[in-house]
Formats: C-alpha cells, structure tokens, sequence
C-alpha cells in the first residue's frame, strides 16, 4: 500500500481533524454503492479506510513515523531496507555485498553474510531448510490484510438484532446478524472477508455504532423512557398507547398516578449475552396545558390536603 498521508492527500503534520475529514470526503466519493460501475473505486476505497485506519489510531501512526511499521501495519525489516546498498528490490534485484558494505563490522574480509543472517533469523529459511551464504531469508507467506469497517445502527434495530446491509469494499452486500450483548463498540469479525493473499483472504472488523434515538435512553439492557400524560390520565387512569423498540403497545395508567411514577413492560429492551432481553421502563410526567385557566376555574376554592413534601421533612 502506498504511503497513507499520501493516499488521504494530507500533511505528514496533518492534526486528527483534517484526517478525518480528508477520509469522509473520499469515502463518500469511492463508497461502492456510488461506483456501481466503477470496480476501481472500490480498490481505491479499501486503500483510503486502511490509510485511515493506521493514521486514526495514534500508537500505529507514530510507530509508522518512525519507520517501526509499514503502511500495512507490518514491522519493518531489520535495518531499515538492508545494509548500505546491499538490497535492491523491484527494478534491480539483488547484487552482492563486499567488504566495503561492512565496514565498521570488523573484519569483513571472507565475511559469511549467512553467519549474520544466522543471528538474526535463526539459520533456517521459511521452508526450514538450509540457507547459502548470501542468500536472503523468505518470511512465511501471510495472510491478506484486514479490512476495518464502521456501522451505524439505528438505536431499535440494535435492541432487537435487526440484521443490518453492508456493503464490503469488494462491491459485496451481505445481511450482518448482530450477536447478543451488543454495545457501543461492539467489534465483529467476517472470516476470509479482507484482503487477498498468499496464505489466504484477512478478515474483515466491524465496529458498530448504536445510534441515539429522539426519546429512549439506553440504561444497560433496559430501555428508558419519559411518557407525558395529562392531569385528567394521572387522576381517572387511562389506557394510553406507548412506542417501544418493537412497535407500539397499549400500557395502563392506575387512577391517582404521579408524576415521577415508573412503569414496566417486560422484555420490551436491548438483548442480553445469556439469552432474553432487558425491560422498558416508563416514567410518567403530568403535562399541564399551557392555558390553565379553564383548569384553575374548576378547582377554585379547591385545596389538597395532603402534604405531598411529608417524605422531605418540609
């Protein structure tokens, strides 16, 4: 992969803000489901989420600006790339050391470069054979690269496991099954989902982002939620429909309910890792209407007498 700053089009100083956004506005523009008809966007978006995710992540970044890794996250060989001019990879191939390659190693004269590769690979080749004088060790074959992706779930659709589309950078749409227990940052793993490579596909990671819904909260495996009702609901009780994660229900108020007042409907919450589903839980707030005076003309000369702050010693 080619160098990451250079893939996102940014500075090597570019703060985490500019990467983010150099990454949203490619990812937008090379989204498979946007290049139908275009299988090269989808190559060059697999390479603009892997720049983003090595830079995103700022022990990996650092490790590449010392040269401690690749662009692929792998270590980088020993010594940079060989001795001196020992190593010439792509165009030249390799040539043959001399002496002067070793100078400031002792004697170099008769030097046996498989004696120090012997020291720092251990003598024997990837196939476990024997190795040649000079002859340069070949790693064993690896798997292709991981593939990160990100996913965005609707707050109901992560409570019940709705299984979610998504498109993979090889231009792939495939229905994701969410597992039990899922959570903000929940990561799942596609076997042979990556990239491709000598020893097989890598797999592809998925973090799931549970997005916020406009009136549930989440409280661990329950669902909150606040239900206003009018004075007349709380004081003569009513039957009143509720929204939950799986639709609407009918849920009933008892006469003389409170604000405050909380109700549960059972397994109406986020799934749990040992099998069921947490609860909703719903607490009452008496709505007043903005215009109380036809309110307050009913209850003239009317006054509670109970003293309803008793529990607060007031």
């Amino acid at each position: 992969m080619a160098d990451p700053y250079s893939t996102l089009g940014v500075a090597r100083n570019a703060d985490e803000k500019d990467i983010k956004s150099a990454y949203r506005k490619l990812a937008k523009e090379l989204h498979p489901d946007r290049n139908t008809d275009n299988p090269k966007a989808a190559e060059r978006f697999s390479e603009v989420t892997k720049a983003y995710d090595l830079l995103s992540d700022k022990e990996k970044r650092a490790q590449y600006d010392r040269g401690e890794i690749d662009a692929e996250g792998n270590p980088a060989m020993p010594f940079g790339h060989g001795f001196g001019n020992g190593f010439r990879g792509g165009q030249g191939g390799a040539r043959g050391f001399s002496a002067q390659d070793f100078e400031g190693f002792g004697d170099a004269e008769g030097l046996d470069i498989g004696d120090i590769f012997e020291g720092l690979f251990g003598g024997r080749g990837a196939a476990g054979g024997a190795r040649g004088p000079g002859r340069r060790p070949q790693p064993p074959p690896r798997k292709g690269a991981n593939v990160q992706y990100r996913l965005r779930v609707p707050f109901a659709d992560a409570a019940t496991l709705k299984p979610q589309r998504i498109t993979l950078a090889d231009g792939k749409t495939i229905d994701l099954k969410l597992p039990a227990g899922l959570e903000e940052g929940t990561q799942m793993r596609l076997s042979g989902k990556g990239e491709p490579g000598p020893a097989g596909n890598g797999d592809a990671l998925v973090t799931i982002l549970v997005e916020p819904h406009a009136f549930f909260r989440r409280d661990g495996n329950d669902v909150r939620l606040d239900l206003p009702i009018t004075l007349d609901e709380a004081v003569f009780g009513a039957k009143v429909k509720v929204p939950t994660v799986d639709g609407a229900v009918m849920l009933t108020i008892d006469p003389g309910s409170s604000s405050g007042k909380v109700l549960r409907l059972k397994g109406k919450g986020f799934s749990k890792k040992g099998g069921g589903r947490g609860d909703q839980l719903v607490a009452l707030e008496i709505d007043l209407p903005e215009d109380v005076s036809e309110l307050a003309e009913r209850l003239k000369g009317w006054r509670d007498a109970t003293n309803a702050r008793a529990h607060l010693g007031a």
